[in-house]
């Protein structure tokens, strides 16, 4: 599914190279009239359908006859119509700016072709711009989903990379580089449209995370058999905050002073114990320093087979394939990270500054 520029565009395009091949039909008439009725030379025909269709006004090659002359009137009338023609939609396609957007979209399809350790969204209605927004402050490259042409604009003019397809489609994905994507996020209101995108990009890159909306209970579990590693229910999600703010409302305001937003003094961020790559796997925490040294606050600990240490303690061991959920300011994780992985100095995504969310 293309949007409506795209369908305009390639309307366009091919109605100037149907002008094209009609001037060109033209050209050959005119000159295949000239050298086998006329009994021209080729190049005396070709000369003299050339300066009639221009209508430069220069005398004829050789006398015409009646028959003849007929003949180039009705040749001056089809280069008109034919130069007209495509006069017309040139100047369409100049006033209406499609060749600069056909250029941004060659330019945005060659930054598709070039991304990697993406994150693909799927779905631009208020949860999707949510999610974009968070995405953004956290300086995450992604691309954006969407059928409906005036979510697409609204994203594109919050500098997003954006396609407007259909999610589901196996080609959509293999589109914005599924293969080299690190994570789909499929926030559509459908959850048949969820779970077909999930199934869809799991078989396209099984090793893929995908988190997926769902609207009921029902969803939730479909979802999961369906292979999403997470799944989100706004409604669920929504009333257990509200109740949490109801219940707990200091604790709320720093969990979601440190978790979402571009202005956090504290951020959380997770950092995976790379076999062989950090030196300070099979060391106690209290051995690392990692506290003293960078700042950063471990606050718990999952185990590869997907045990989690809260509250980690000072003799809590530090093992291949860990991710240790850390706190700190962003100059504290960076420090970590680099103590973490010295020989990776990938450091981790710092926000940006941006305007209140609209």
């Amino acid at each position: 599914m293309y949007s409506n520029f795209q369908k305009k565009y390639r309307r366009i395009r091919n109605e100037l190279l149907a002008g094209g091949v009609g001037l060109a039909g033209v050209l050959l008439i005119g000159t295949l009239w000239y050298w086998l009725v006329e009994g021209w030379k080729l190049s005396d025909a070709a000369y003299m359908t050339a300066i009639t269709l221009s209508t430069v006004g220069y005398m004829e090659v050789h006398p015409l006859g009646e028959r003849g002359r007929l003949f180039t009137v009705s040749l001056i009338a089809m280069g008109l119509v034919s130069i007209g023609y495509i006069v017309n939609r040139f100047t369409e396609a100049l006033i209406q700016g499609y060749f600069q957007d056909g250029l941004r979209l060659r330019q945005q399809q060659r930054l598709l072709d070039t991304l990697s350790n993406h994150y693909i969204l799927c779905g631009f209605g208020r949860t999707g711009r949510q999610i974009a927004y968070e995405f953004s402050a956290e300086n995450i490259p992604f691309v954006v989903i969407d059928t409906d042409p005036e979510q697409i604009q609204i994203a594109q003019d919050l500098g997003y990379i954006t396609i407007q397809a259909d999610a589901t489609l196996d080609a959509t994905l293999m589109k914005v580089g599924i293969d080299r994507a690190l994570c789909l996020v499929t926030a559509m209101p459908s959850d048949a449209e969820n779970l077909y995108t999930v199934i869809s990009a799991k078989t396209l890159n099984p090793k893929i995370r995908s988190i997926a909306r769902a609207n009921s209970e029902e969803a939730v579990q479909k979802l999961q058999r369906g292979g999403a590693d997470a799944v989100i229910s706004p409604y669920i999600t929504g009333g257990r905050r509200m109740a949490a703010a109801a219940l707990r409302p200091q604790v709320m305001d720093f969990v979601d002073g440190i978790i979402t937003g571009a202005d956090r003094a504290f951020y959380l961020e997770e950092f995976r114990i790379e076999p062989g790559a950090c030196p300070c796997e099979g060391q106690t925490l209290a051995d690392t320093r990692l506290r003293s040294r960078s700042g950063a606050l471990v606050l718990a600990i999952r185990r590869s087979d997907g045990n989690l240490i809260g509250g980690p303690t000072a003799d809590t061991m530090v093992l291949p394939g860990d991710t240790l959920i850390c706190m700190g300011t962003a100059q504290q994780l960076r420090r970590l990270n680099q103590i973490l992985s010295p020989l990776k100095a990938k450091t981790p995504r710092l926000p940006r500054k941006f305007p209140p969310q609209p």
